[in-house]
């Protein structure tokens, strides 16, 4: 591929060409140097309970300890996670990485038979699912390897008696947990206290190691496993973050994350790359109750928000939203799908903020082309390829096209992808 960039001009000022992620180790390099940096900052917040990454710390280690010595899995093991945004997502995911295990991100959503396939085609031995869910897993357990069942309420990480009362109305009241029997589950909290009664053994883990296998693909065939390693992700936290950081302020930034952190959009550009500008995420459990994010949202501090087309579209037919502060806000960033120019433009007069567009794909851990954070109107295309990555167009031959032929969109860098999951590898 081509190194050649006649869009360099036009590059951002500022925005290094190439990135260096030398002085990392694995993205638990990163978590450590965050979590010291800004232990007695609040990380992640829902429902009004906040966990500084001193917490986060604390809890990922004993969620590790769990793994390690109460289940006795083993480095390269893989756990599957099956809940939206609460408090125990990041405790889990970064408990399984301290764990040196891979962490398969799932679909609270997903059918008896799309979880069988992918719990199947993992190998998981664990998973960690919100009870709402755990009929499913019930449903397809003794056809998988799963050994263990962590189950957990929404309410179980947040103060009391908030939390309390919240797993009571969902599980008497709304109904909303429908009955199901797994033989030796453990709860969420029970999971926690027996790790903290063990020493958390240190587990080596590289760049190389696989962090995530992030499915995808189902909607045109099987649901395949994107192997991210942790120099895909730790690469592409570093691509974004030379990107953003012109207008960051580290400690301080503050975001709204409604996108799924089982979707690889919100896991990297939310959880990964604010947790290393020291920030807060706002995790949205249900932003399809769009009255209720609005509430939340004119009860919030943001700086920014990142969402689909169908997201923001949402947000700005529901009344109340166009009575919110805004001032805070420096960054909107709309992915996973293009975003309508209508929408667009009608964010800008209701917010105050250009609406950028950012172009990736799982494969890539997402961050592939972005839009230069200073645009002042919404320009509908998907940006320049960012730091330490190349982008042309290719016909079936595989022959590079001129500007202004159509083909095939072709990425190379280093957050593409170590391979399919017993599929082939890709080619280098």
């Amino acid at each position: 591929m081509s190194l050649q960039k006649p869009w360099l001009d036009s590059y951002p000022k500022g925005v290094p060409e190439q990135i260096d992620i030398s002085q990392y180790q694995s993205i638990l390099s990163v978590l450590d140097q965050v979590c010291e940096k800004y232990a007695d900052r609040p990380g992640f917040a829902s429902f009004g309970t906040q966990l500084t990454y001193g917490e986060i710390e604390r809890l990922s280690r004993q969620f590790a300890s769990y793994l390690i010595n109460d289940l006795k899995l083993k480095k390269g093991d893989r756990v599957a996670l099956m809940m939206p945004n609460l408090l125990q997502y990041p405790i889990a995911i970064f408990g399984v990485l301290r764990a040196g295990m891979t962490v398969v991100n799932t679909n609270p959503m997903y059918t008896a038979r799309e979880l069988k396939h992918q719990l199947v085609d993992s190998g998981a031995s664990a998973i960690v699912v919100l009870e709402n869910f755990a009929h499913t897993v019930a449903e397809v357990l003794a056809d998988t390897a799963i050994k263990k069942v962590v189950v957990t309420g929404v309410g179980d990480m947040l103060k009391f008696p908030k939390g309390a009362i919240i797993n009571f109305m969902l599980r008497h009241i709304k109904k909303q947990v429908p009955a199901f029997t797994i033989t030796g589950a453990i709860g969420f909290r029970e999971a926690l206290a027996l790790g903290a009664s063990k020493v958390c053994p240190e587990v080596t883990v590289t760049l190389d190691d696989i962090a995530f296998l992030q499915y995808t693909g189902g909607t045109t065939g099987v649901a395949k496993g994107a192997m991210l390693t942790h120099r895909n992700l730790v690469s592409n936290m570093e691509q974004s973050c030379t990107w953003l950081g012109r207008n960051i302020t580290y400690g301080e930034e503050a975001i709204i994350t409604a996108l799924p952190l089982y979707h690889i959009f919100a896991l990297t550009a939310n959880c990964l790359v604010f947790m290393k500008f020291g920030g807060l995420n706002h995790l949205i459990a249900n932003p399809r109750d769009m009255a209720g994010f609005v509430k939340t949202l004119q009860n919030t501090r943001f700086t920014a928000i990142t969402g689909v087309n169908t997201l923001f579209n949402g947000l700005l037919n529901t009344p109340g939203f166009d009575q919110i502060d805004f001032s805070s806000m420096h960054l909107s960033l709309g992915g996973g799908m293009a975003v309508q120019r209508a929408v667009a433009e009608r964010w800008k007069k209701v917010t105050g903020v250009t609406l950028i567009e950012a172009y990736g794909l799982t494969e890539t851990s997402p961050a592939a082309c972005m839009n230069p954070m200073g645009l002042t109107d919404f320009n509908g295309a998907i940006g320049l390829p960012i730091s330490s990555t190349d982008a042309c167009v290719k016909n079936e031959e595989g022959e590079i096209l001129a500007t202004g032929e159509v083909g095939e969109l072709c990425i190379k860098g280093p957050q593409v992808m170590a391979g399919y999951w017993q599929r082939l590898a890709r080619k280098t």
